[in-house]
């Protein structure tokens, strides 16, 4: 579980949002950053025996910074005020596919897949959905999938309007190819994170993300 005093720190944040209350609080943000990675490493724990991909997976690959980018942002606030971990299954590979938890104050939510990815890294995933669709359509109508994430992400912003170059718009599966990202999401109430065994409730929920993400993986290290 997360401490109440990480809770309590990230809330402060929200509200003094800058690096002078940040200097005056630096212990706070040290002990906070204690109970971040303790956290990550209790989850961890937790998901490396039901995802072995996992097993090289160290603490230091799963956190964020908590300065934000505000070079092309209008928000000018220096610092996150939410706690994002991120589990992927090939720490070597640039958009690996993987599993994220994200605690916010009022948007809370778990998610994995496969986000934004690289053109060509785009094209060998609808390479393997142009060829073993079937696959694809088994995991994302399992009762497990559909019970925690009900279905990939699929929306105007995530999806082109017409068919790729090079794929048949008649297609069985054209909308899964007309998709940018590969990824699905569960919203969860804030308090959950605060439960003792949230640990083992989480990595279960997102064990059921395993499936796509193992046939994400699988269309990325596929040879040309």
């Amino acid at each position: 579980m997360i401490t109440k005093e990480a809770l309590q720190f990230l809330e402060d944040l929200i509200a003094n949002n800058n690096t002078e209350w940040m200097h005056a609080n630096k212990k706070r943000y040290e002990n906070y950053k204690k109970d971040y990675h303790s956290y990550i490493a209790t989850v961890l724990a937790e998901m490396k025996p039901l995802d072995k991909t996992l097993e090289t997976l160290e603490v230091k690959n799963c956190t964020f910074r908590i300065n934000r980018d505000i070079r092309f942002s209008k928000d000018k606030s220096p610092y996150k005020t939410n706690m994002g971990i991120w589990f992927t299954q090939n720490k070597n590979s640039k958009n690996s596919p993987g599993y994220y938890i994200h605690f916010e104050k009022g948007n809370s939510f778990i998610a994995g897949g496969v986000c934004c990815p690289e053109p060509d890294q785009l094209k060998r995933i609808r390479k393997e959905i142009e060829f073993f669709h079937d696959d694809l359509e088994k995991i994302v109508n399992d009762k497990t999938f559909k019970k925690e994430f009900s279905a990939i992400t699929h929306d105007d912003s995530n999806s082109l309007k017409n068919a790729p170059k090079g794929f048949d718009p008649n297609h069985p599966a054209i909308e899964f190819l007309k998709l940018k990202s590969f990824t699905a999401s569960q919203k969860v109430d804030d308090e959950i994170f605060t439960v003792p065994d949230f640990s083992k409730k989480i990595a279960q929920k997102l064990m059921a993300l395993k499936p796509m993400n193992d046939f994400l993986k699988r269309a990325l290290e596929t040879e040309d």
